[in-house]
Parts: C-alpha cells; sequence; structure tokens
C-alpha cells in the first residue's frame, strides 16, 4: 500500500526546515570562507567539505529525531536533563545569535551595494525591514518557508551557474575528495563549526516543532529532513567551491578585500559580479531570518508570556541587531570571536544533552527505544565537537586578554 502522504501545509513545512537549516549556515562568514580556503588548498579542499558533511549529518540526525519525537525544544530538554541547564544553553546561543546576527544585517547591506549600488547602511536597513514584514505577516510561519525556500533554490542556481563558466577542474576535485593531497584539519572542524554551531544546530528542527511535526510516528520524516537539509548545505557549498576553484586553478589572483566579488567576476564579468551581490544579499537576508527565528525560539521557552508575543520578539531582536549595525557599521571584530568561541564552548554541550536523551531518557522520548547506531554516530560527531571546543578556548583566551 502506498503510504499516505502528509497534508500539503506539512510538506511545506518540511521543506521550510530544512531550508531554514541550510540557509541559516548559508551566510556571509560561509560565503568567505569557503573562498578562503578554496584559494588555500585547492583542490584538496574537496575533502575538507565531504568530511565535514558526512559529521554534520551525523550530528543533525541526533539533535532533530531528540528534539522531534520528544515534541520539546532544546532549552525545556536542557532543564529536563539538568535544573537551569536550559536557561543557561538559551540565553548562551540568543546572545550569540544576536552578534552574528549583526554580521548578517552587514552582509545584507554589502550585497544590496554590489547588486544595485546602494549605500550598505541604506541596503542593512532595507532587509531588515523586508525580514520584518515577514514576521509581521498573518503567516508568518508560512511565509518564512516560502522566502527561505525560494531565496535557496535561486542562490544554488546562481552559483552553479558561475561554477559551469568558470570551467573548474571537476576530476582533481573529484579525485582529492578521496584521496585528497593535503589533508587540513582546520578546514573540517571550521567547517562543521560553521555549519551546525550555535542556533544553526537546532533552526530546523525548532521548525518542525512549531509545525506539528513531532512524536514516533514522524521519524522517517524528521529524519530525511535532517539530512537534505544538510546536502543543501553541502551542495551549496560545493558549487561555490567549484566556482572559485575554477578561477584560482586559471592563475587569477583574488583580491584581498573581497575574494568572492573578484572570483565571481574573473568568471563571469560583471554579471558575475551582480550575481555575487544576489547571492550575498539572499544568504545574508536569510541567515537574518534563520537567527531571529532560533535565537527567539530558545528565548520563548523560558517564560510562557515569550511564547505568546514571539513574533514581536523576533521583530525587536532584528530591530536590535539592524540598530547596532547602523550605528557601528558592523559587529566589532572581537564581538565576532568572541561570539563564535562561546557557539564552539556551548555546541558539545547542546550536542550532549540530546545524546543522553537518547541514551538515558527514554521518558523524554514516550518510550521510543532510541537506534543504538544513531548513538555511536552521534558520538563520533559529538567528540569532534569536543575538540572544537577546545580550539574555542584558545580564540576566548585572546579575546579576553586584547
Amino acid at each position: 500500500m502506498k503510504p499516505e502522504q502528509p497534508p500539503r501545509s506539512a510538506r511545506v513545512a518540511l521543506l521550510g526546515a530544512m531550508f531554514l537549516m541550510a540557509t541559516s549556515a548559508i551566510g556571509p562568514g560561509f560565503i568567505t570562507q569557503t573562498t578562503q580556503f578554496t584559494a588555500q588548498l585547492g583542490a584538496a579542499f574537496a575533502f575538507a567539505i565531504l568530511v565535514s558533511v558526512l559529521v554534520d549529518v551525523a550530528i543533525q540526525l541526533n539533535v532533530w529525531r531528540v528534539i522531534g519525537v520528544s515534541g520539546l525544544r532544546a532549552p525545556e530538554l536542557g532543564n529536563r536533563v539538568a535544573p537551569g541547564l536550559g536557561h543557561a544553553l538559551a540565553l548562551t546561543v540568543a546572545l550569540g545569535g544576536l552578534v552574528f546576527n549583526v554580521g548578517n544585517v552587514a552582509g545584507a547591506g554589502l550585497g544590496l551595494d554590489a547588486l544595485l549600488g546602494l549605500p550598505p547602511k541604506w541596503g542593512g536597513a532595507l532587509s531588515a525591514a523586508i525580514a520584518v514584514g515577514i514576521f509581521l505577516s498573518r503567516r508568518a510561519g508560512m511565509a518564512m518557508d516560502r522566502v527561505v525556500v525560494a531565496l535557496g533554490f535561486a542562490m544554488i542556481a546562481m552559483t552553479g551557474y558561475v561554477a559551469w563558466v568558470s570551467g573548474p577542474p571537476v576530476g582533481a576535485a573529484l579525485r582529492n575528495a578521496v584521496l585528497p593531497e593535503q589533508v587540513d584539519f582546520l578546514a573540517i572542524t571550521t567547517l562543521v563549526g560553521g555549519t551546525v554551531g550555535g542556533y544553526i544546530t537546532y533552526a530546523g528542527a525548532h521548525r518542525l516543532i512549531d509545525a506539528g511535526v513531532r512524536g514516533e510516528g514522524r521519524v522517517g520524516e524528521i529524519a530525511r529532513a535532517s539530512v537534505v537539509g544538510v546536502l543543501v548545505t553541502g551542495l551549496m557549498r560545493a558549487l561555490l567551491f567549484l566556482a572559485v576553484l575554477g578561477v584560482v586553478a586559471a592563475g587569477v589572483s583574488l583580491s584581498a578585500d573581497n575574494p568572492t566579488a573578484s572570483a565571481f567576476q574573473a568568471a563571469a564579468g560583471e554579471f558575475g559580479l551582480r550575481l555575487f551581490g544576489l547571492i550575498l544579499w539572499a544568504a545574508a537576508l536569510t541567515s537574518v531570518i534563520g537567527a531571529s527565528f532560533t535565537s527567539v525560539s530558545f528565548l520563548a521557552s523560558l517564560r510562557p508570556e515569550f511564547e505568546e508575543r514571539r513574533n514581536m520578539l523576533v521583530v525587536a531582536f532584528i530591530a536590535v541587531s539592524t540598530l547596532v549595525f547602523l550605528t557601528a557599521g558592523a559587529a566589532p571584530v572581537p564581538l565576532l570571536i568572541f561570539a563564535g568561541a562561546f557557539n564552539g564552548l556551548i555546541l558539545p554541550i547542546g550536542v550532549g544533552v540530546m545524546l543522553w536523551v537518547g541514551l538515558r531518557r527514554a521518558d523524554l522520548l514516550g518510550g521510543y527505544r532510541y537506534p543504538r547506531w544513531l548513538l555511536a554516530l552521534g558520538v563520533a560527531g559529538w567528540l569532534l565537537t569536543i575538540y572544537l571546543g577546545w580550539r574555542s578556548l584558545g580564540s576566548l583566551a585572546k579575546v579576553l586578554a586584547s
């Protein structure tokens, strides 16, 4: 018998959750980071991308399943495991999300500057207003889903075009994906932290909770959505890698000020530069949406009145981020480093909570028998998050000392 298809609204929510997670990861930092590693490692960067995708899948499969089956957000699970732990997790994730959101608003401004020549502060304010309009709409959840899906597909298509015209050495990239000429563990851990660090880890899973996709009966849908979300992020990174690789392999020196823009311009001329602006804007806007929604979903778990006014809290979150950007021009670099390091410390704690619930707290999962093979995968990914956290301590120490 053919399985019954979920209602259209549920399918839209599942697709929205996948792309919310993916586009939350694909922000201005994602674009710059991928370009810099490609210029540094060349075709060997393919191996780092492949390994990071496998680790991300291991982590997200566990996080989405525990949250989805339990029907509880990460802070609520944290408080059930250890009183007060969820509150600490909520405050730190929201703080990191706020700092990074300033960078997202700045990225949106830079994107519209490259696309239309609009001054960055005007572009940032306009982009923030668009994000606010989404959350003030009558059906904010559905509006958010449709926007992130549409912009996600658009980013992939545009980046794919530049990857095609840049003529990358695809054979060398495929060979290096399995037999790398150089292995850079810093690149791997940086990619993992950038893809499932901080609020990004929980973006899609929290969206599913809000959409009512929860419980043991929805495990299959939840698992597929978590994997596809990671694969969408991996596809975007692979296409961006190939686009830049084609330019680097041709011997073009990238601009130190804006390496990605110079790569796109070298590949497709003035049209490529405009495409870069559109991609950067779409990446930044969807990251503003993802950071704001997910950070506030953590705060909403703290008090019932916060839950009742969640959309207004999201609007306030975006407004504060934009105000900081307009007054400071961008998030101060030390703050960004501090937030990134703090997220690195929080990541193993949050993932550890999910694994503990899967291993020891079947009562929170409604008696669901958690797969041991999945726990084993999760533990392997969790060990890497501990290494990321250890590296973050070094970054945190440098910021505090400066």
